[in-house]
Parts: C-alpha cells; structure tokens; sequence
C-alpha cells in the first residue's frame, strides 16, 4: 500500500503564478459587476493604494490579446472607473485543472416576499411557478429550469422560460436578477439550505438558485459581448496568487507596458529571494475579503 501521509497537493508547482501587467481595456468581462461592492472598492483602493489580489484570466482565444476575466470584475471596474491604463492580473489556463467552475447562488435581504417575487412575474418571457424543492432541483440539474427560488416562508418557485438558446435564456435571467440586484441586499451562498441562510440573515428574503455552467458557455457568451448576472459564476483556482499587495502607483504611471512588466519580473526576484511567495495546498479561510 503507498504512503500517503506526506503527499503534495495534486497541482503543487515549484513555478511561480504567472503574473502580468495588461492594458485594462484589453480585459473582456462574463459577468456584471456587483453595483453595491464597486464603488466602496474603488474608494478603498484608493485609500490603501494596493492591489491585494490580482484578478484571475484567461486567455480568451487563440491569436487573440485579449483575456476573459474570470474572477474580478468588480477590482477591474473600479480601477476602470479610477482611470487606470493597466493592471496586474493572474493568468490560467480555463481548464479543469487548474480551474473549476462552479455557481453561486443570490442570497437576497430586505425585501417583502411580495416585492421580490412580483417584479419577477411581470418579466415578459418568464414563467414563476410553485414547485417542491425535490423537483425544483431535479429540474435545474436538467437545465429545464431558468432557476428556483426559495423564499423565507418555506415556499419555492420555479422559474421557467420557453427559450432554448443560451442567448434567449441569458437575456431572461439577467431581466430576471434586474428586478432584485438592487432594491435588496445581495450576498452569495454556495447552497439552497433555508435554515443555514436563516441563521446567518434575520433579515431574508430569499434564495434564487441558477444552474451550474461550463466553460465554453462563459467564453461563448464573452466572445459576443454577453454577460452573465452578477455574482454567478464561481471559479476555484489551484495556485491562486493572494497577498500582493501590489503598489497601484505602479499602474498608474505613464510608462510603456514593457518597462512595467520588466519592474513586476524584478519584483518577483526580489520576493523569492527573499522567501516571501509560499504556496498552501490546502483549502483556506480568508477573513479579509
């Protein structure tokens, strides 16, 4: 039998995170940043003047300079929104691994039940129907549903559409998300657990549950200029880079893009040689966020 008391994390690397410094306006997003967390970021970035986390992309095609940005939208536009030229970014290979792809789901507070579900029913092209949770999972798992929504009461409702075209039904759900994204409180949840959210919101409305995607979905739709809902997509990255603390000062200044991607390459020198980049294998907490 093989000792597996001292094996590594399957994609432990000695390479280092492939770090770049990128014009801002070649970054192409999936998703619609959130409005609410956007312009308090901005405000913060300003003020500490670091990038901690760079944003995570990928290359959007072959013969292509542009990347697809899978997590960051709201660093990327607030820094479009401070008049950044560049920005420092993570760039990965969309595949499984180092990438997966998974959902979150909206977790909405401070709204009455009726007031979040009766702006749904008036989205021409949508259909809210009260369905059990077995079933309403089932047919989500089938993509027969647009998504399911649980609301505080113990109710659920499908939301179902008769268009089949990855387009058609994009269009709908982000009509769908319009009508709650902003008048409520908007968090994520990885599960449909009623009791979990409740413990943790006094406040809640409900759930809306989508489907799980794949990746050529997400690049189909950002190839054409299409996004997603905010807060959607939800993208593990194996060897993610955390803890820069990039200076901003370094975006921002008027020097060509080469001479800027010379200084970050001696800045990684200068933090290995002084041991200051450690990888961690295993799933983390981050309470900073």
């Amino acid at each position: 039998m093989t000792d597996q008391s001292h094996q590594v994390h399957p994609y432990e690397s000695t390479e280092t995170p492939d770090l770049r410094v990128v014009q801002l306006d070649r970054l192409v997003e999936h998703e619609y940043n959130d409005v609410q967390r956007t312009a308090p970021l901005a405000e913060r970035l300003e003020t500490e003047g670091l990038l901690k986390n760079p944003p995570i992309v990928s290359p959007l095609e072959t013969n292509d300079d542009r990347y697809v940005v899978l997590d960051g939208a709201n660093r990327t536009t607030a820094l479009q929104m401070l008049g950044y030229p560049h920005v420092l970014v993570q760039v990965v290979k969309y595949e499984n691994p180092p990438v997966t792809l998974s959902t979150w789901h909206h977790l909405i507070c401070g709204l009455g039940i009726g007031d979040f579900l009766g702006p749904m029913r008036d989205v021409e092209g949508l259909e809210i129907r009260a369905i059990d949770l077995l079933h309403s999972r089932a047919g989500l798992a089938r993509r027969e549903l647009l998504a399911y929504i649980i609301c505080a009461d113990g109710r659920v409702y499908a939301a179902r559409t008769e268009a089949r075209t990855l387009h058609a039904q994009n269009t709908l759900l982000n009509r769908m998300v319009d009508t709650y994204k902003t008048r409520g409180s908007l968090h994520r949840a990885a599960t449909d657990n009623l009791a979990e959210a409740q413990s943790l919101y006094a406040n809640l409305t409900g759930l809306v549950i989508f489907p799980n995607y794949v990746a050529s979905e997400v690049i189909a739709l950002a190839r054409q200029g299409e996004l997603l809902p905010t807060g959607l997509t939800r993208h593990l990255i194996q060897g993610r880079a955390l803890r820069t603390n990039y200076p901003l000062s370094e975006l921002r200044s008027p020097e060509q893009l080469e001479v800027k991607n010379q200084r970050l390459r001696e800045w990684l020198k200068r933090k290995l040689g002084s041991k200051e980049i450690r990888f961690y294998g295993e799933a983390t907490y981050a309470f900073d966020e």
